[in-house]
């Protein structure tokens, strides 16, 4: 009975570990929009409300921006190359 448990529990501890793992790694995307060329991307703040962002927090207009451009485009993710299309300030 205790080798079942230990068979069925090594798996769901996996399935939970990857389910808090954030999805994507944002800090990241300031150094791509960056070398995409965006180099007004200074730091989280660019797209978010502050510059240590939390989940369901606020975006700045950069952000509001890619989020509609996700949307509209049916996106899994946002897209840094739509920066490109970006009239804001």
């Amino acid at each position: 009975m205790r080798r079942s448990n230990l068979l069925f529990s090594i798996p769901a501890g996996l399935v939970l570990l990857m389910a808090a793992t954030p999805a994507q790694a944002k800090l990241p995307w300031v150094k791509k929009a960056q070398g995409a060329g965006f180099a007004d991307v200074k730091n989280c703040a660019s797209c978010h409300a502050s510059e240590k962002p939390k989940k369901g927090e606020a975006m700045a207009e950069r952000g509001k921006f890619l989020m509609d451009m996700k949307a509209k485009n049916k996106a899994a993710e946002v897209d840094l190359a739509w920066l490109k299309d970006y009239k804001g300030k």
